[in-house]
């Protein structure tokens, strides 16, 4: 028998990166686009994205010695 982690990523990302879990209709994500441009000019990269019924969910991270670099 397996379980399925409340998680959408796995355990292990959470020891080398800050992650950030976004939850959204499909619709709601594609008005998004100037929110993901900045989201990735601020050093976040979106690792995952996936479909859990009607919703969109986008993982995004930046490791952490990324976080302790200055960013322009």
């Amino acid at each position: 028998m397996t379980t399925k982690s409340p998680l959408p990523y796995p355990q292990h990302w959470e020891n080398v990166a800050d992650l950030r879990v976004f939850r959204a209709s499909a619709e709601e994500w594609e008005k998004l686009i100037a929110w993901r441009t900045d989201m990735r000019k601020r050093g976040w990269k979106l690792l995952k994205i996936s479909s859990e019924g009607p919703e969109v969910v986008a993982i995004f991270g930046r490791t952490k010695a990324d976080r302790e670099a200055p960013q322009p």
